[in-house]
């Protein structure tokens, strides 16, 4: 736990053991139980150091951080392409009272439902691709982020200027009483456990560092990043990401805020984060359609 950035990431083993750093902690009962089990009383006290590595890493995640209030709420949830019930999706999502709400895995056959759906509620919205993002304040400047999915042997010989056929990320502004906001919705690519590949996680990390440069060259002040990143921000592979932006769940949340998968989360892979705006409150709504949770929170100026 304490070295883990020592890990090497040769297979994904780095990011697979950062991925899941928090459950660590369970080994320590398990360690106590074979020390009460021996009788051994240095056996306890050697527990005291994985204990304070775990407390030091993790322990301020374990209470409730969040304040009252708030000035704008966002929503973020990954829909599922495979969604049995979008319409009931969308309308769960609707009475969140979300003020701004980013939409992930968007499919062609769905996306007709959402609109429909989320219309009265949202008179603003805009979709690419398979990531959409729905307003009650006015957008504007709304244009596709470029986070390098379409990559490989072929990807060289794609004239200039062409676009990828699946866009994943879009950036827009939302209009505040405050001035503009600067939006980024995005769903990197997925991770897989592969046979001769380990942990695969070349196209996720290709897009996290191409969306941190995108991040990085934002000119406006606030930011809200919103979306599906498939992964935890304790991996590496984010860390071009959170060394510009907060985690509202870090700042202003109640535990760790797991969000996938829906029926049993065990790591949050959603997530909201912020530069510019501070962070009130941040909690997960109720179970969707979907196989993830959708994550909200309250900011301020």
């Amino acid at each position: 736990m304490l070295l883990h950035a020592r890990i090497t990431d040769r297979g994904g083993l780095g990011s697979l053991v950062e991925s899941f750093l928090p459950w660590f902690g369970l080994f320590v009962p398990v360690l106590l139980a074979g020390a009460l089990w021996r009788r051994s009383a240095s056996a306890v006290v050697a527990l005291v150091l994985p204990v304070t590595v775990w407390l030091s890493l993790f322990g301020g995640l374990l209470g409730d951080r969040s304040g009252p209030g708030g000035d704008l709420t966002v929503v973020s949830h990954n829909v599922d392409a495979g969604n049995p019930d979008p319409a009931g999706t969308a309308r769960d999502l609707a009475a969140s009272g979300a003020d701004v709400l980013a939409l992930e895995e968007i499919t062609p056959q769905a996306a007709g439902t959402y609109e429909k759906e989320l219309a009265k509620a949202y008179p603003y919205h805009a979709v690419l691709g398979t990531v959409g993002l729905w307003s009650r304040l006015p957008l504007s400047d709304t244009r596709p982020v470029d986070i390098e999915t379409d990559y490989g042997p072929l990807a060289a010989t794609k004239p200039a200027g062409a676009e990828s056929a699946e866009t994943r990320a879009l950036r827009t502004t939302v209009a505040t009483d405050r001035g503009p906001l600067a939006v980024y919705v995005a769903h990197l690519g997925s991770v897989r456990v592969l046979p001769r590949n380990g942990f695969w996680t070349q196209s996720r990390d290709r897009g996290a560092k191409a969306l941190a440069k995108a991040v990085a060259a934002e000119p406006d002040r606030r930011v809200v990043l919103l979306g599906d990143l498939n992964g935890t921000l304790d991996d590496r592979a984010f860390a071009g990401l959170t060394s510009r932006l907060e985690s509202v769940q870090d700042v202003a949340g109640d535990g760790f805020g797991f969000s996938w998968p829906a029926r049993f989360p065990v790591a949050r892979i959603d997530q909201i984060l912020v530069r510019g705006v501070r962070p009130q409150s941040a909690w997960l709504l109720p179970a969707t359609g979907s196989d993830h949770l959708p994550v909200a929170a309250a900011v301020s100026w």
